[in-house]
């Protein structure tokens, strides 16, 4: 039950906010709006505002718009999608992608101000230690601070840092403070090859760390650009082939869903926002069907001075049907492999 509350709450999350983009944009340029739902399947409740219809679908997993004129078969007019600038048609077609940019960043800054993120502590004060590992055996405790390493006095934790790597593989001595005692150690690092430098086994203490809005909101914005980048970087591995493709479709996501909303609420929303800008930069691929590739057709349309042509289109179109069908199979198919 957990897992499909879970899926519910962030596949409705995501497209709702998605489709809400694409509509505040359509109305922002004056663009007539037939139908903003939530959810699709039968309607439990409609109401008409203006010139829009507004219902709430059964099936909470999505949502849609129905912007007049954006289906190439429909007739064009005044209000419509095709009677709009192209800078205006654009803005409409990315909106959605730029909401789930702008959904991470909402995340992360109530998270920021509210719970607070934590912090790796300045000072040489030990956190968690390893199990079994040098420290450990040497006797050390979580709550240890040291005050020397080798006689040379350590104020900061990158003082241990830098101590550690002067020192190599060598056996050390170092002193801490525990209480109101001065302790001494001797430790032997052990050269760990996958990180490619010695290590006794210690963890630096964290501080939990609440911030004001608008530290928030730039940390968020900040933390959002590296999630974007490292996406970005994560793709162009995938192209270059130095990285397997991994891929989940709806039952891998739902089933991942359900196992972080177990951990509680706060990781299920990092978990949304993650996706949300997974979401963004899927959508904003050059593909046909995908809003990337509605983007290059209305660029094309902008250096051609006409749209494409019917049949063109329809077979465009098409091929991006078979496209992202593909990938859904293959996505699906992937996932309960794995399950």
């Amino acid at each position: 039950m957990l897992t499909i509350l879970a899926a519910v709450f962030v596949f409705g999350l995501l497209v709702t906010v998605h489709e809400f983009g694409h509509f505040i944009a359509a109305k922002a340029t004056g663009m007539r709006v037939d139908e903003f739902a939530i959810g699709f399947g039968p309607s439990v409740y409609q109401q008409k505002e203006g010139e829009t219809l507004y219902s709430l679908r059964a099936v909470p997993l999505g949502g849609y718009n129905k912007i007049a004129g954006m289906d190439p078969d429909e007739p064009g007019g005044p209000g419509t999608f095709k009677s709009k600038p192209i800078p205006a048609r654009l803005l409409v077609v990315a909106a959605g992608a730029l909401m789930n940019i702008l959904l991470p960043i909402i995340i992360f800054s109530g998270i920021f101000m509210t719970r607070g993120i934590d912090q790796v502590s300045k000072e040489p004060v030990l956190g968690a230690l390893v199990p079994f590992q040098a420290a450990e055996r040497a006797g050390l405790q979580s709550g240890d601070k040291i005050l020397t390493i080798n006689g040379t006095a350590i104020d900061l934790w990158d003082d241990v840092i830098a101590a550690m790597a002067k020192n190599g593989t060598k056996e050390l001595t170092l002193t801490a403070q525990r209480g109101e005692k001065t302790l001494s150690f001797t430790v032997t690092p052990v050269y760990n090859q996958e990180l490619g430098r010695p290590l006794i086994g210690i963890l630096p203490k964290t501080e939990r760390v609440v911030y004001d809005p608008f530290t928030a909101v730039g940390k968020s914005c900040l933390y959002t650009k590296q999630l974007v980048f490292s996406m970005l970087e994560g793709l162009k591995q995938l192209v270059k082939g130095t990285r397997a493709v991994e891929v989940a479709g709806p039952i891998g996501v739902a089933q991942m869903a359900g196992q972080v909303a177990e951990l509680g609420l706060i990781p299920l929303f990092n978990f949304t926002a993650f996706l949300s800008v997974n979401l963004a930069i899927l959508n904003l691929l050059p593909l046909p069907a995908l809003d990337g590739g509605h983007c290059v057709l209305l660029i094309l349309e902008a250096l051609r001075g006409k749209p494409l042509g019917a049949n063109a289109m329809y077979r465009i179109q098409m091929i991006g049907v078979v496209l992202l069908v593909s990938i859904f199979f293959f996505a699906t198919f992937q996932d309960i492999a794995r399950w």
